[in-house]
């Protein structure tokens, strides 16, 4: 028996990541699994994985993200973690970049959470899961003034939405990670003028001695989606490694 027998789920950002990591943590604990990412050269890797499906879909498009709620009767867990990382202070963040990341951090999940929520109050239960960062409303951090306010605004999503719908069954909660390894962080890295010092910066903000892993980060997604956490609604749920402190 698993802990996500018979569950549900359906994820973006399954490519590779935290997404890629949730998507099979999930599946072996028995969810039924919809990955999602725009990437679907990398999205493919997953198709051989059991009770895992796959499907190309932009969430920053509401046609598309329509379409895909339609294929499902049901849905157990929407896990939302579509993202993007602008580098830069406001006064680096120019108008675009502002709305290009809020666009992929915030209106992805209001598009994905808007599309799935009433399948959820159907049947009376539902749980959306939210992926946040302690760069937000928790921490300020050095050049990630619109990454940390969209983050920020994603925790006040998480809020609102648990608030909303508690007394119909549903539960939202967000997970937000420290520095994470993932080929994502491995793609700024190499972006920064100087790699090997963006490296070394990343590195010493690491209280524990290390970077995260995106294997760690599903561990508690499996929680969050599992009904071992059915009395946990509207919260934050910080794994950074002490960062924070």
């Amino acid at each position: 028996m698993g802990r996500l027998d018979g569950k549900v789920i359906v994820l973006s950002a399954g490519a590779q990541g935290i997404g890629r990591a949730a998507a099979i943590a999930f599946a072996k604990e028995g969810a039924q699994v919809t990955a999602t990412d725009i990437n679907g050269e990398k999205l493919k890797e997953l198709d051989g994985h059991p009770g895992i499906k796959t499907k190309v879909v932009d969430v920053t498009k509401k046609d598309q993200v329509e379409a895909l709620a339609k294929e499902f009767d049901h849905i157990d867990v929407l896990f939302n973690v579509a993202g993007f990382v602008h580098h830069g202070s406001i006064l680096d963040c120019e108008e675009a970049d502002w709305d290009f990341t809020m666009n992929v951090n915030v209106r992805s999940m209001y598009l994905m959470s808007r599309a799935f929520l009433p399948k959820m109050l159907a049947k009376k239960s539902g749980n959306i899961i939210n992926m946040a960062s302690v760069a937000s409303s928790i921490k300020g951090v050095v050049n990630r003034c619109v990454y940390s306010t969209s983050k920020a605004a994603v925790i006040g999503l998480t809020k609102s939405i648990a608030a909303d719908f508690l007394e119909q069954g549903i539960r939202c909660n967000c997970i937000c990670p420290g520095t994470v390894d993932t080929p994502s962080l491995r793609g700024r890295i190499q972006a920064q003028p100087d790699p090997e010092q963006a490296l070394k910066d990343f590195m010493a903000r690491q209280k524990t001695g290390r970077m995260c892993t995106a294997e760690e980060v599903a561990h508690l997604c499996v929680y969050l989606a599992s009904d071992e956490s059915a009395y946990v609604t509207g919260t934050e749920h910080i794994i950074d490694g002490g960062w924070r402190l």
